[in-house]
């Protein structure tokens, strides 16, 4: 179990430093931004490799909506949620921390600017409301659910399960960067939104429910739809 958290440690601590490290340093660098697509690319890119690198020893999750999903849809043990989702946050924390007093180098810094947090309303990049930010999020989590469970299949073909996990959370970001600024992911958002520490620590429980709330669905909708009735525990 120590090696298993030790991977979804440093797999939650690339995605966060890769993806929220892109938006904060790369997304609106002058003249040379990698901008929406970018931050969507590297996040995609962050899941993909360390699902490579380190998914045959913990099964990759580096999100609590995703372990959590993957419970519902009887592909792991309860009894391994907790320790799982505990340091998929502590990994997250430590990514924001790093990419905290790097960027505090920068004269001018201010965390409290955004700090790639999510958000809705005001706080949203697009400025859409809370009750589209909750349906964006609950959609894109579940169909992330939906597609980490059919790709992990044993009826899948093997080895490409990380291109289309990695893939999938592409497009989940091209689509909802402008309305919540992409979570998906609750380890994500609390990674970034202590160090933003004001209206990011306000709409958090917003960027834990929906997307626990999300990957459940996700996992139950594979789980009783799509997969044979009997399920074979993780």
């Amino acid at each position: 179990m120590s090696k298993r958290l030790g991977a979804e440690f440093f797999g939650t601590f690339w995605l966060v430093f890769g993806g929220c490290g892109s938006a904060i340093f790369a997304a609106a660098y002058p003249q040379l931004g990698i901008g929406f697509a970018g931050v969507a690319l590297a996040f995609g890119l962050t899941v993909l490799t360390m699902a490579y690198a380190v998914g045959h020893i913990s099964g990759g999750h580096f999100n609590p909506a995703v372990t959590l999903g993957l419970f519902a849809g009887g592909r792991f043990p309860g009894r391994d949620v907790v320790p799982y989702v505990v340091v998929q946050v502590v990994g997250a924390i430590a990514a924001g921390a790093v990419l905290y007093v790097i960027a505090s180098g920068k004269a001018g810094f201010d965390a409290s600017a955004g700090f790639a947090a999510n958000g809705y309303g005001a706080h949203s990049p697009g400025g859409y409301s809370l009750a589209a930010a909750m349906l964006a999020e609950l959609v894109l989590t579940a169909f992330f659910l939906i597609v980490i469970h059919g790709v992990t299949d044993q009826r899948a073909p093997a080895g490409f399960a990380p291109l289309a996990i990695g893939l999938a959370l592409t497009l989940i970001h091209l689509i909802s960067i402008p309305i919540t600024n992409t979570s998906v992911n609750p380890a994500r958002s609390t990674g970034v939104a202590i160090f933003q520490g004001t209206w990011a620590l306000q709409q958090l429980w917003v960027f834990w429910l929906v997307p626990l709330a999300g990957g459940i669905s996700g996992g139950l909708i594979y789980r009783w739809l799509l997969e044979n009735r009997t399920v074979r525990a993780a």
